[in-house]
């Protein structure tokens, strides 16, 4: 069911990248090691460029895992309610944010609110 709030609520695959990320550093290293030992540096110096953005991406996920379910909630944790702004509801489609206030949605004292 679509709630509407889905870019705000949605949830990172961490330990997808995870594993994505540690079978890319295997085979960043393997291919690096092949091209360097059959003499072709520009191949083996690119598998190390990828190997070393691979291993910062592997060390990013690994930290957003261990800083827990602000970041990767479980199972058990219910999507996060989007923020509505300060008074805590939204207001209801064409309205406007200031309406009911008495003005015309700008700064300063309006007519019969005693300021």
């Amino acid at each position: 069911m679509r709630t509407g709030s889905e870019p705000t609520t949605a949830r990172s695959p961490l330990r997808l990248r995870l594993w994505l990320s540690i079978w890319g550093l295997i085979w960043a290293a393997a291919g690096t090691a092949a091209f360097a030992l059959v003499g072709r540096p520009g191949w083996a110096a690119a598998c190390g460029v990828l190997f070393v953005i691979v291993a910062v991406d592997l060390v990013m996920v690994a930290r957003h895992i261990r800083q827990g379910p602000h970041y990767q909630p479980g199972r058990d944790i219910p999507p996060y309610e989007p923020d509505h702004g300060g008074t805590g509801q939204r207001p209801a489609t064409g309205q406007r944010r200031d309406a009911g206030r008495g003005g015309l949605g700008r700064g300063g004292p309006q007519p019969g609110h005693g300021r």
